[in-house]
């Protein structure tokens, strides 16, 4: 696995409400910190192919941080730990044990396109932030 300078955020492409967490990071990363690869991606089956991850666990969320691979709950706190604003105390929630964060993430994710739709394909960033995605 090739470490990146910056962090990156795998993201189920076709789910809205990965699509909606995606602009929301990004209208809360002032400063860019992470990139982004949609798990559909070549960029994002390549990387995927080299994670030992369990089946199942890489099917809407990870995070890659200084070499290491965060799923589920602890991503999306990790990830909400580095934006602007408010949102950042969300973090706090790491306290509470993983199987509880996971259970509930687990959920929400099993019900993500019944609840939120999904598109026919990977949305095309605009051009202001498509250097921010790794497609290839």
């Amino acid at each position: 696995m090739i470490q990146e300078k910056h962090p990156i955020i795998y993201f189920d492409g076709i789910c809205n409400l990965c699509n909606h967490a995606v602009q929301f990071v990004i209208r809360h990363d002032p400063t860019a910190i992470f990139k982004f690869a949609s798990l559909q991606s070549v960029k994002g089956q390549k990387l995927l192919a080299t994670l030992p991850c369990k089946p199942g666990v890489a099917n809407s969320f990870l995070l890659e941080e200084n070499g290491k691979i965060y799923s589920k709950s602890t991503a999306a706190l990790r990830v909400a730990k580095k934006l602007s604003g408010p949102v950042k105390w969300i973090y706090g929630f790491i306290i509470v044990p993983s199987f509880i964060r996971d259970g509930i993430y687990s959920f929400i994710s099993q019900k993500r396109y019944q609840w939120f739709g999904k598109r026919e394909s990977c949305m095309v960033p605009g051009p202001e932030i498509n250097n921010r995605f790794l497609n290839d």
